[in-house]
């Protein structure tokens, strides 16, 4: 493939070809697809050399995709890689892999330009003084923001903050990977702790909320109060575990999700009080999400002819796979009820929910010899296609 020269083609386009050139690329995948599309926007935005070299070094130095390069070199200019490349280094030396230091410099590409000495590794090696040592180490840090902040000002504070409430690494590191580390504990996160204690919520539960949903409780702090005190109207015992869920799933989903969520329950039978008892019973289940939703009624009301009143008194169904769990059970039930093994009216919600020892020890083992379909069934290799646990 050969490319003529022209003065009026950007530094991209050049990179861009080189690449094509240097990989040996036979054909055309949509990604250059869409960057020769935006030639014309990278020209008029004055697309400069240094941002093609930063996009060069990203994609080849780091793993970046090519979009992801481009939309990094806006934010920033790598001028020589010599910082660069010791960032690279510090990281690879305490375990980071290829696969973390692109997730890193995808979401948070300015730490590429970070003093790694200065910077990078007096909170790399905090960490690590913490305990956290091996794949936990990259695997926490890439999946939280913490690292963004001052280490004096913020992780420290934010890690002695956690360690009141989380008394294991493990537990510890579960919280890191779940908090944006972002929010101001003092500010936001301590008061809606307070609210917590205020109706009698225990510090063990307070605990595990870190490890659920941390941003459960950077919600700002008139709003956690108010879903607080809501929680407690609707019957919730600020004892139980279920409080702490219900708290969880009000802070963590918008409004307008809430009731698109609630609508496509409705939408299939549940009334209002069968809503509320649903939610009461597993708060959980508005924590599916709306497609999950209506994709699970629509099998259960209209394939599997359930009643929707079944499914609300047991919203413990919407937190399972359709493909992995509900699909090959209600096979296994059709091959068993097509052969009279087991009744048409047997309990199908409690079977589909039951653990899997006892479904298999129940209607796997206990007919595979007369039935042997039903490990055909279970496997998938036999498609479900309705019964009637009404006749």
């Amino acid at each position: 493939m050969a490319f003529r020269s022209c003065k009026s083609v950007s530094p991209i386009f050049h990179f861009i070809c080189d690449t094509l050139i240097h990989h040996r690329i036979n054909h055309i995948t949509p990604t250059f697809v869409r960057f020769f599309e935006t030639q014309s926007i990278a020209n008029n935005s004055n697309f400069t050399e240094k941002q093609a070299f930063t996009v060069s070094y990203l994609t080849k130095s780091c793993g970046l995709s090519l979009e992801t390069a481009i939309s990094a070199s806006k934010k920033i200019n790598i001028k020589s890689t010599v910082k660069s490349d010791s960032v690279l280094e510090l990281l690879r030396s305490h375990g980071f892999t290829e696969n973390h230091i692109s997730r890193l410099f995808s979401t948070y590409p300015k730490f590429i330009l970070a003093d790694p000495e200065g910077i990078l590794r007096p909170k790399i090696e905090y960490f690590e003084s913490l305990g956290i040592f091996g794949p936990d180490l990259p695997s926490c840090l890439c999946s939280s923001s913490i690292l963004q902040g001052s280490l004096e000002n913020r992780i420290k504070p934010t890690i002695n903050f956690l360690k009141q409430y989380i008394s294991t690494n493990e537990d510890l590191i579960r919280a890191l990977k779940q908090s944006s580390g972002r929010c101001s504990t003092e500010k936001v996160m301590l008061p809606n702790i307070y609210a917590l204690r205020a109706h009698g919520v225990p510090e063990s539960h307070i605990g595990k909320l870190f490890m659920l949903q941390p941003r459960a409780l950077t919600v700002r702090v008139d709003v956690f109060k108010e879903i607080t005190d809501a929680v407690k109207e609707m019957g919730f015992d600020p004892k139980s575990r279920s409080y702490l869920l219900a708290v969880r799933a009000m802070s963590t989903i918008s409004k307008i999700n809430w009731e698109k969520k609630k609508e496509a329950y409705m939408s299939f039978g549940w009334s209002e009080s069968q809503f509320n008892s649903a939610f009461k019973v597993q708060p959980g289940c508005m924590l599916t999400s709306e497609k999950k939703i209506k994709k699970l009624m629509d099998f259960f009301v209209n394939k599997a002819g359930l009643r929707a009143s079944d499914t609300a008194k047991c919203p413990n169904l919407f937190l399972t796979s359709l493909e992995r769990r509900i699909i090959p059970r209600c096979s296994v039930l059709q091959v068993l009820m097509s052969k009279g093994l087991i009744r048409k009216d047997v309990e199908v919600v409690w079977v589909l929910i039951c653990k899997k020892k006892i479904f298999e020890t129940r209607f796997l083992t206990k007919y595979k010899e007369v039935a042997p379909e039903v490990i055909k069934a279970y496997k998938g290799e036999i498609g479900f296609q309705g019964f009637n646990t009404r006749s």
